[in-house]
């Protein structure tokens, strides 16, 4: 897959020079992948293809051996759905409206008997796909900076910093395409691995760990996914507030490996008011809280060096139970906040939260005649409005209760 031209031609425009000297590329690494010039990175598009040669590059000067189909890439076709419950069809002929993307993936070979997986994805919304939140009258260029530059920029520390060290295990490093779309590119991996999957040991996964708060609040999913996971968890941690959540599911990569009886661990530093906007961009990341986050799951890591193969265990599938409901607050939640009731982590403009004078901080604590502990009940007392209805909201802002009127 010859794009060394398309690199370089994006390098000129950024301006961007490699500095072996730099112990810590993250910083250079998101500004490349959430620059303007990449529009976006939309599976697909030659943005995306700039930044699969850029992360194809930066393996092969860490060292790492192409692992995908052609070189470091592993190439897939499909057709986009038309019916989101439908499966993806990767299967296409040509000129029948398929896009193609594109998997990186690298491979430090310690001659181990298994391998670890360490993921994240690369692509992000281009102009404004589908899934933007944005409501602006122009399309804007959405750089996801955090969503996903930031994991990615993780991703290609980590190789860093196990290039000689903690070879109890092989490592492949994967950035996913298609992941914006529907899991497309992790879930066409595990259907056709470069690798034997049967000697996968676990899978570590990030996405969205730029923007680490000053709590230091740190999402880990996955840790019911193998028993020694939790025990682990905790004992490297010296810096976080740790948010644990035992399923193996979740609206990201990790999944395709988890449903492929793979161990899995994914890293989250939350949601906020950027997220799919074209706000999501580099000057507003945590790089220090980035490096912490790299060397926490080094930590996770070289504890796990000499464990052997992780056993596999399934976890309830908590996105089964979620109520389905019709109407929405207009709210980003605080998915990390662990106190009673649901914190309010952002308003979108002209919605009935915005209307009903609710403010970013607040703590919904009760919505019609139903108490609100936590994000589930939160959620199940929404699903019982419909479009149109009226009621009560009543929120803890600072110290005060304060009560308004919501129309849904």
């Amino acid at each position: 897959m010859k794009r060394i031209s398309l690199l370089v031609f994006f390098v000129s425009l950024l301006g961007c020079k490699q500095t072996e000297t730099i112990s810590s590329k993250i910083k250079d690494d998101v500004t490349f992948l959430a620059d303007d010039a990449l529009e976006g990175r939309q599976t697909g598009t030659d943005g995306e293809k700039a930044a699969a040669e850029y992360i194809a590059q930066r393996f092969e000067d860490l060292g790492l051996t192409a692992k995908g189909t052609e070189g470091f890439y592993q190439a897939f076709s499909f057709k986009p759905k038309t019916d989101p419950h439908q499966e993806v069809n990767y299967i296409v002929k040509d000129g029948d409206s398929s896009i193609t993307g594109t998997n990186v993936i690298g491979f430090l070979d310690n001659k181990a008997e298994n391998t670890i997986i360490i993921g994240a994805h690369y692509d992000h919304l281009g102009y404004g796909a589908e899934g933007s939140l944005y409501r602006g009258e122009t399309n804007e260029i959405h750089n996801g900076a955090d969503d996903n530059a930031s994991g990615v920029a993780v991703l290609l520390d980590l190789a860093r910093k196990l290039k000689s060290v903690n070879t109890g295990n092989n490592y492949l490093f994967m950035a996913f395409s298609g992941e914006e779309m529907g899991l497309l590119g992790s879930n066409y991996f595990t259907k056709n691995p470069t690798i034997d999957l049967q000697k996968a040991n676990y899978m570590l996964n990030m996405d969205m760990v730029g923007r680490l708060k000053q709590d230091s609040t740190l999402a880990v999913y996955g840790v019911g996914t193998s028993p020694i996971l939790k025990q682990v968890v905790k004992a490297n941690n010296s810096k976080f507030k740790i948010i644990e959540n035992e399923s193996g599911v979740g609206p990201s990569d990790h999944t395709s490996f988890y449903n492929s009886d793979i161990p899995v661990l994914h890293f989250f530093t939350g949601q906020h008011e950027d997220y799919h906007k074209p706000g999501d961009d580099t000057e507003k990341l945590n790089f220090e809280g980035m490096e912490t986050i790299s060397s926490y799951i080094f930590d996770i890591i070289s504890d796990l060096d000499d464990n052997g193969k992780l056993a596999f265990r399934k976890t309830k599938n908590e996105s089964e139970e979620t109520p389905r409901f019709k109407v929405g607050l207009g709210v980003i939640p605080d998915y990390l906040f662990d106190g009673e009731g649901m914190r309010i982590d952002g308003i979108s403009e002209d919605k009935p939260a915005q209307k009903a004078g609710l403010q970013k901080g607040d703590i919904v604590i009760q919505l019609g005649d139903s108490l609100v502990t936590d994000m589930m009940s939160y959620m199940r007392a929404l699903s019982s409005f419909n479009s149109g209805d009226k009621t009560k909201v009543t929120v803890k802002r600072g110290e005060d209760k304060v009560e308004a009127e919501i129309e849904f």
